[in-house]
């Protein structure tokens, strides 16, 4: 355990960012998630909206630190691609 006061406010911060990340991860994939049964329901139009929420989340997501930039680039770039092949 921690011996120092430094340490000790370490241990805080990284407590609270955990969960501030674990929230946002969370979020995240609840708008994947929503994308994905857009797809499935051939909803092009729902699709296409979810799409654009999922999208800002992920890239906010990345930019905070949460999950990685390549991660949400490849995410985004395979949900456009179902949601392109669904409005054909």
């Amino acid at each position: 355990m921690a011996n120092h006061a430094s340490a000790e406010k370490r241990n805080r911060q990284r407590i609270t960012r955990t969960v501030r990340n674990k929230a946002r991860k969370s979020a995240v994939r609840t708008f994947v998630k929503k994308v994905r049964a857009a797809v499935a329901a051939n909803d092009a139009a729902g699709a296409t909206t979810a799409l654009r929420a999922a999208a800002e989340q992920l890239d906010k997501a990345a930019n905070k630190g949460a999950i990685h930039k390549r991660s949400a680039s490849r995410t985004v770039g395979r949900l456009a691609a179902q949601v392109a092949k669904l409005a054909k």
